[in-house]
């Protein structure tokens, strides 16, 4: 099998697996929202600039098209297109499971609803924040068998920067309504990556 063609497979992939995503997302969940006692609007920047974020590896497309993203010897070569392969279903897994497990709670921006709960099970066990770190996981995915190195390098900027500003503002109400049970959890599990680097990490 040729590297193109390894790239080739893995875009189908990966856009396949955003297909059954969106399937899944849209016809998967109930239409009821919840009314939120308290929110965040902050949040809704960290909303567009990860839109933008996922734009640039969209946009920023390498030519010619499913050529490698960095030219690697031999077997290595066909390593890029197994990662977003890799990171695509694991992305969807995760944001999946993560919206399945937080139920009522869960929500675009930054909410309380009445009765809020934290939620520590499911995928909240290894992470606190586990639907952004799908969507960077997804986003990287594009990136890979899509994206121009400068596209990639722009999108996780950019999705970094929208993803710090949602957590920050989801943590700032979830700490004001469950304080010290909060801060604990908190210090138990690492926000994004599933390994503790330091504190709050």
């Amino acid at each position: 099998m040729s590297v193109t063609l390894a790239y080739r497979i893995a875009f189908v992939v990966v856009a396949a697996l955003w297909l059954v995503f969106l399937i899944r997302f849209v016809f998967g969940r109930s239409l009821k929202r919840e009314a939120a006692t308290r929110k965040s609007r902050v949040s809704i920047l960290g909303i567009v600039i990860q839109g933008l974020g996922y734009l640039a590896v969209s946009m920023l497309q390498r030519r010619p098209f499913f050529s490698p993203i960095v030219p690697l010897p031999g077997a290595l070569a066909y390593l890029p297109p197994l990662l977003a392969i890799a990171l695509s279903g694991a992305g969807i897994w995760l944001s999946l499971t993560a919206v399945r497990t937080l139920g009522r709670e869960w929500s675009y921006e930054a909410r309380l609803v009445e009765g809020h709960r934290l939620v520590t099970t499911g995928p909240y066990r290894w992470v606190r924040h586990p639907i952004y770190t799908a969507m960077i996981a997804k986003l990287i995915a594009i990136g890979i068998v899509l994206s121009h190195w400068i596209g990639l390098l722009a999108g996780v900027v950019l999705i970094t920067i929208g993803t710090l500003i949602r957590t920050r503002s989801e943590e700032k109400l979830l700490r004001e309504q469950f304080g010290a049970e909060y801060d604990a959890y908190a210090r138990r599990v690492p926000g994004l990556v599933p390994i503790r680097f330091g504190a709050g990490t």
